[in-house]
C-alpha cells in the first residue's frame, strides 16, 4: 500500500516536472524574443503545475525549487525590460490578468520584487500588496511555499534602517509589520496541515510538518536581521506579537520549535531585558510541549553569555535573572503536573549551571536550587529511570566542576538530599565521582565536620545500602571502589593532633560499618593515618593537667588495637598479624613497652590460633623475627619471652628447609649492631648450628625418599650467615668453623649422590670469590679473612 503511493508520487511528480520543463522552454523562447505576452503565458502555465495537491512536502519541494529557478530568470527578464523603459507599474498590473490565482500569485511577487528595486513606490507600499493579495491561498502546502516565495525575493529589499529602500519615518515597523503578517500567516497555514485528513494519518502529517518547519522559522531569523529592530521595539513589539502566535495557535509541534527559534535567532541581551515577557508565555503553552528543552536552551544560552564576559554580569543582577528563573521553573512545573522526573531534574540542572555561571559566589542560590528540586521529588521514592537519574548525576556534578572543591559542595546542605534519591548502583557512581574530584584536585579535608559530611556523601561505597547483593557486585568493580576510598583516606590530613584524632575517630566510625568484605581494605590507610598520627605526637610531652582532653600516642594505640581487632570478623589473621607488627614498630619509636608488647602478644595469638597454611606461616615468621630484631624497647625479660616463642615457631614449620631458614634467621634476634647489651654470640652460634642440624635432616629425608642427597643450597645460605656474624666480630664464629663449613659444602657437592644444582654451584662459587675478595682488601679486614683457605 505505501510503496503503491510512493509509486503514484514518482509518477505525479515527473509528471509535474515534465510540464515545468516543457512550458519553461516555451517561456524561454519568448524571453529570447523579448515577447512578453508569450513569456508571461508560458510562465503562468508552468506555475500552474504549482497548484497540485497530490504531492507530499518533500516531493512538492523538488517541484517548487525548479520552478523558483526558472522565476529567477524571469525577474532578470523583468528587469531587463524595465531598463529598456517598459513601465514596471504597467507590467505589475498585466501579471494580475493570470488566469489561475496561484501562478498570478507567484508571478505578482516577481514583478514586485523589481517594482521594489525600481523604486517607482515606496517599498512599504508594495510590501503590504503582496502580503494581503497572497490571502488569496488558503491551501496550507501551496500557501506556505507562496509566502516562503514572497520571504525569499524581499529579504534585501525590506526598509531597514541604513538600507537603500529605507522610506520615511518609521520605515521600521513597516519592514517588521510585513514580516510579521506574513509570519502568522505562515504559521497558521502550518498548523492547519495538522488537522486536514483522517485521524490515522497524524504521524504521517507531524512528520511532513515537521519537514516544512524551517519555512516558518526563516520569518524568525528574517526578523533578527532588520538592524533597526533595537531593544524597545523588541520589547514592545516583535516579541508581544511573535508568542501572541505562539500561545494562540495551540499546536503542541509549532509551540516547541517556534519557541526554540525565538531563542536561538534573537541576541542573548534581549533575552535577557525580555526575561519576564519570555517566561511568562511557557505555563500558558500546550501541556505536551517539551517546555524542560526549550527552558535548559535558554539558560544554556544565557549561562554561556555570563561567561563571554564579566562585564555583562550586572545585567543579569539588575533584572533578577535568577529569581525569574526559579519562579517560571515552578510554575511550569506546577502547570505541568504530569512531567516525568527526567523532565523536573534537567529543568533544575540548567537552572543551577546558569547560577554556577552567573552568580559563583552565591552557594545560597545553588543550594536553594538543590532544595527545591528535593522538594519537587519527595515521595518518588529512589529513582530507577536511566535518564533521569543520569540527569541526577549531572546536577550534583555541576558544583563539583564549577568549584574543583568537594570542600565547597559540602557547604550545601541539600546535596546529599539529592544524593538520596539515586539507586543504589548510580549512588556509587556519583560516589566514585566525588572521590576522584578529590584526587584531582589534591583536595586537604581537614576537619571532622567535613569529614562527617564528606563520608554521608560516598555512603555508597563505604557501607551496604539497602537491598544491595553481594552476588550482584562485580569482583573487579568491587576492587577498584574500596581501592579509591583507601586513597580517600589517605587524603585526609590536619597538622594539629587533636583535630586529627577526631577525623580518625569520624573515619573509623563510617568504615567499621563496611562489612567485612570492604574491611581488608578500608582499615590498613586508617591505621597507617593513625601510625602518621602516632609520629607526629613523638616528643610532645603528655599534657600534666590530664589527657581526658588532649590526644596522646597511648590514646591513638588504643584506637589502633580496636580498629584492627574489627578484622576478626573477616577473618584476615596474615593482615591483621602485618597491621598488629607495624604498630608494635610504632610503639617501639614512641618508648611505650607496654603497648608494644601488648601488640606483639596479639600478633603471636593470631599466629598460633588463626594462620594455618604453612606458606602464610613462613611470610608470618619471617615478618615477626625482622620486626623484633628491630625493637629496642624492650627489658630482658620481656625481649626474652618473645624471642624464645619466635625461635620456637622457627622450629616447628612444617617443612626442613622453612625451618633451616627461619632458625638461621633468629639468630638476628641475639645480635643487633648498635645496641652493645644485644649481642649474644653463644645463642647466635646455637642458632646456626640448629640451622646447620635441619639442613642435614633435610639432605637425608631427601636421599631417603628419592635417593639423592639434593641441593647444598641450605648449607651455602648457613655459611652466608656464618660470615656475616665472623665480620660483625662475633667471637663465637671462628675461622676453623668457617672452614670446616666450606670443606662440607665442598664434599657434599664432589658426592655422587647429591643432585646437580647449578644454582647452588654459582651460589657458593660466588660466596668463594667474595671471600677471597675481602683477603685481598688488605687491613684489619684482609688480615681476619687470611685464615680461610678457599
Amino acid at each position: 500500500m505505501i510503496s503503491d503511493v510512493a509509486e503514484d508520487e514518482e509518477k505525479w511528480l515527473a509528471a509535474g516536472i515534465a510540464g515545468l520543463q516543457q512550458n519553461a522552454f516555451y517561456m524561454h523562447r519568448a524571453l529570447d524574443s523579448n515577447n512578453l505576452r508569450d513569456a508571461l503565458k508560458y510562465s503562468a502555465q508552468m506555475l500552474s503545475e504549482l497548484r497540485t495537491s497530490k504531492l507530499s512536502p518533500h516531493k512538492y519541494y523538488e517541484l517548487y525549487m525548479r520552478a523558483f529557478d526558472e522565476l529567477r530568470k524571469l525577474e532578470m527578464f523583468f528587469k531587463e525590460e524595465a531598463r529598456r523603459g517598459c513601465s514596471i507599474i504597467d507590467l505589475y498590473e498585466l501579471v494580475q490578468h493570470a488566469g489561475n490565482i496561484l501562478p498570478r500569485l507567484y508571478l505578482l511577487c516577481t514583478v514586485g520584487s523589481v517594482y521594489i528595486k525600481s523604486k517607482e513606490a515606496p517599498a512599504k507600499d508594495v510590501l503590504k500588496d503582496l502580503v494581503e493579495m497572497c490571502r488569496g491561498i488558503q491551501h496550507p502546502l501551496r500557501g506556505l511555499f507562496l509566502r516562503s516565495y514572497l520571504s525569499q525575493v524581499s529579504r534585501d529589499k525590506l526598509p531597514d534602517i541604513g538600507s537603500e529602500y529605507e522610506g520615511d519615518a518609521d520605515t521600521v515597523t513597516d519592514a517588521v509589520e510585513f514580516v510579521l503578517q506574513n509570519f502568522t500567516e505562515m504559521n497558521k497555514l502550518w498548523v492547519r496541515m495538522q488537522h486536514q485528513g483522517p485521524a490515522r494519518d497524524k504521524e504521517k502529517r507531524e512528520k511532513e510538518r515537521s519537514e516544512l518547519r524551517d519555512l516558518v522559522g526563516k520569518n524568525l531569523h528574517v526578523l533578527s536581521q532588520i538592524e533597526g529592530i533595537d531593544l524597545d521595539m523588541y520589547k514592545d513589539g516583535v516579541l508581544p506579537r511573535v508568542l501572541e502566535q505562539v500561545v494562540n495557535c495551540k499546536d503542541e509541534l509549532a509551540q516547541f520549535y517556534l519557541m526554540d527559534c525565538i531563542i536561538q535567532v534573537f541576541p542573548d541581551e534581549y533575552h535577557l531585558q525580555t526575561l519576564d515577557v519570555l517566561l511568562g508565555a511557557c505555563p500558558l503553552l500546550e501541556p505536551s510541549v517539551d517546555i524542560k528543552t526549550v527552558l535548559s536552551q535558554l539558560m544554556e544560552r544565557l549561562s554561556n553569555y555570563a561567561a563571554s564576559s564579566t562585564e555583562v554580569l550586572p545585567e543579569f543582577l539588575q533584572v533578577e535573572a535568577f529569581s525569574k528563573l526559579s519562579n517560571a521553573i515552578g510554575k511550569v512545573i506546577e502547570a505541568q503536573v504530569d512531567m516525568p522526573t527526567v523532565g523536573v531534574v534537567t529543568l533544575f540542572s540548567s537552572l543551577l549551571t546558569f547560577s554556577l555561571h552567573v552568580h559563583p559566589d552565591r552557594l545560597d542560590y545553588a543550594d536553594q536550587v538543590l532544595g527545591s528540586c528535593v522538594k519537587k521529588l519527595s515521595g518518588k521514592g529512589k529513582i530507577t529511570d536511566s535518564k533521569a537519574t543520569k540527569q541526577i548525576v549531572a546536577l550534583l556534578s555541576a558544583p563539583l566542576e564549577k568549584y574543583n572543591d568537594i570542600v565547597t559542595a559540602l557547604k550545601l546542605s541539600n546535596y546529599p538530599h539529592v544524593m538520596e534519591y539515586l539507586d543504589n548502583e548510580t549512588n556509587k557512581v556519583m560516589s566514585t565521582v566525588i572521590i576522584q574530584s578529590i584526587m584531582k584536585n589534591k583536595t586537604c579535608i581537614s576537619t571532622s565536620d567535613k569529614v562527617e559530611a564528606l563520608f554521608e556523601l560516598v555512603k555508597g561505597l563505604v557501607k551496604d545500602l539497602d537491598g544491595t547483593l553481594h552476588d550482584e557486585i562485580d569482583e573487579d568493580d568491587f576492587k577498584e571502589e574500596q581501592n579509591s576510598v583507601s586513597r580517600l583516606i589517605q587524603m585526609l590530613y590536619n597538622e594539629d593532633p587533636e583535630e586529627m584524632f577526631k577525623v580518625i575517630c569520624t573515619v573509623k566510625k563510617h568504615i567499621l560499618t563496611g562489612g567485612p568484605k570492604r574491611l581488608p581494605f578500608t582499615v590498613p590507610p586508617l591505621v597507617f593515618s593513625c601510625l602518621k598520627l602516632v609520629r607526629q605526637l613523638q616528643g610532645q610531652e603528655e599534657n600534666p593537667f590530664g589527657d581526658e582532653t588532649s590526644t596522646t600516642p597511648k590514646k591513638v594505640f588504643q584506637l589502633l588495637n580496636q580498629t584492627i581487632e574489627a578484622l576478626s570478623i573477616v577473618p584476615a589473621p596474615e593482615l591483621s598479624l602485618q597491621l598488629y607488627l607495624q604498630c608494635a614498630e610504632a610503639a617501639n619509636d614512641s618508648d611505650l613497652e607496654p603497648v608494644a608488647y601488648e601488640f606483639f602478644t596479639q600478633a603471636y595469638i593470631l599466629y598460633e590460633e588463626e594462620i594455618s597454611d604453612s606458606k602464610a606461616q613462613v611470610t608470618a615468621i619471617h615478618l615477626i623475627i625482622g620486626t623484633l630484631q628491630r625493637m629496642h624497647v624492650f627489658g630482658v625479660e620481656n625481649r626474652d619471652t618473645l624471642t624464645h616463642k619466635a625461635t620456637g615457631y622457627s622450629a616447628k614449620l612444617l617443612k626442613k628447609p622453612d625451618q633451616c631458614r627461619a632458625v638461621y634467621a633468629s639468630s638476628h634476634l641475639f645480635w643487633v649492631d648498635d645496641q652493645e647489651n644485644m649481642k649474644d654470640g653463644e645463642r647466635v652460634l646455637l642458632c646456626l648450628k640448629r640451622a646447620l642440624r635441619i639442613a642435614n635432616a633435610a639432605q637425608q629425608m631427601t636421599n631417603a625418599t628419592r635417593g639423592s642427597t639434593g641441593s647444598v643450597t641450605l648449607f651455602v645460605e648457613i655459611l652466608n650467615k656464618y660470615l656475616y656474624f665472623f665480620e660483625k666480630g662475633n667471637p663465637q664464629i671462628t675461622v676453623s668453623t668457617i672452614q670446616g663449613l666450606i670443606e662440607l659444602i665442598t664434599t657434599e657437592m664432589q658426592s655422587d649422590s647429591t643432585t646437580p644444582d647449578p644454582a647452588a654451584d654459582a651460589f657458593f662459587a660466588s660466596t668463594l670469590r667474595y671471600i677471597q675478595f675481602q683477603k685481598q682488601k688488605g687491613g684489619a679486614v684482609g688480615e681476619k679473612y687470611e685464615p680461610i683457605k678457599v
